[in-house]
């Protein structure tokens, strides 16, 4: 066995064939693992997290839910859930959602998400406390070559999200979702800027009033 299966250094890209990933990730020590696996490289992140990316997890779950059903968008919502394509990518993000024609996609008793098979997600939200850098740079190339619609970064410490349309093997910034039409992102940033002065109840009622004005 190699040192890099008996001691794996966590939240860094490290070079291993995806044999040696898959059997690390499927170890038992690493059951609440997060993994990512891109160009020849994995990435093995462990729990746990803190209050303040448990929180705007929360949240940016709460606003893209309660957007989509206010607005009658079709939309299933992934917590964490593995999306694969043997032999070359695998990833893990924070929150996933399958939107419009393509939200019931998804059987129920589906484990892994098995992207030779199933579509991939419209979007992808990943939530930055310490690993920003690594949100922008080789997990947004990754989410780029799996095809998802859109990526968002939930910037932690900077209370923003960072949002990215992908189209064509690339992505650019932009200020309004696409997947979610009419949800600007915006709206967004000042959901979390209020998440530091009050309870989520009463961001969530915000919410909820901004977007039932905006029928």
């Amino acid at each position: 066995m190699s040192k890099l299966q008996t001691k794996i250094p966590t939240d860094t890209w490290l070079a291993a064939p995806w044999d040696e990933y898959i059997h690390i990730i499927e170890n038992p020590a690493y059951e609440k693992a997060k993994g990512y696996y891109h160009n020849g490289q994995m990435r093995i992140e462990m729990p746990p997290v803190g209050n303040d990316h448990a929180s705007d997890h929360t949240i940016i779950i709460t606003a893209a839910s309660l957007f989509a059903a206010i607005k009658g968008i079709p939309m299933n919502g992934k917590d964490n859930c593995t999306y694969r394509k043997t032999g070359f990518n695998d990833a893990q993000p924070d929150v996933s959602y399958y939107i419009g024609e393509n939200a019931n996609a998804i059987p129920w008793g589906t484990s892994i998400i098995q992207l030779d098979i199933y579509p991939s997600p419209n979007l992808v939200i990943e939530v930055a406390n310490s690993s920003l850098a690594d949100d922008k740079g080789e997990k947004r190339l990754l989410y780029e070559d799996l095809a998802v619609a859109e990526y968002w970064i939930v910037d932690v410490q900077n209370v923003q999200v960072i949002p990215f349309a992908i189209e064509n093997g690339g992505s650019r910034r932009i200020t309004q979702s696409q997947v979610l039409p009419g949800l600007a992102i915006s709206l967004l940033n000042e959901a979390f800027r209020r998440t530091r002065q009050t309870d989520q109840s009463q961001v969530i009622a915000w919410l909820l009033s901004q977007f039932q004005s905006e029928k």
